[in-house]
């Protein structure tokens, strides 16, 4: 059995991340919460991917923003077309690329920055070690 991986962190702004994981990025809301001991979250993802994000809100918590500008979450995504439909995509929900703090994901990507300060690299290339 493959484990799934959830990535999780807290934010101030659920609704201006859901536009940029969603409408900009593709992915989907799989779950929500609200009032759970105080929190409210949501988990994005593919139904099918073996990973998901979850955002959360605590309402008497401030998240703040990314501490650098090298917290990355890299999507690996070799076929070009569908890396172009991605980077338009992203485009299209109204956020421009930035420039990386490591030149490396400037090659072959476009990195863009999310409500809170964290990257995501859109890669044009297969993943291998």
């Amino acid at each position: 059995m493959t484990p799934i991986l959830r990535v999780a962190r807290p934010t101030d702004n659920l609704p201006a991340l859901l536009k940029f994981y969603c409408d900009g990025l593709g992915l989907q809301q799989l779950a929500s919460f609200s009032n759970h001991n105080e929190f409210d979250g949501v988990m994005l993802g593919h139904p099918r991917a073996p990973y998901h994000l979850e955002f959360t809100r605590h309402a008497r918590h401030v998240a703040g923003r990314a501490p650098t500008t090298d917290n990355l979450l890299v999507f690996y995504l070799p076929d070009a077309d569908e890396w172009q439909m991605a980077v338009e995509r992203m485009q299209a929900a109204g956020f421009a690329p930035v420039v990386s703090y490591n030149p490396y994901w400037d090659q072959q990507g476009r990195t863009f920055e999310d409500p809170d300060g964290y990257r995501v690299v859109l890669q044009q290339a297969a993943w291998s070690w």
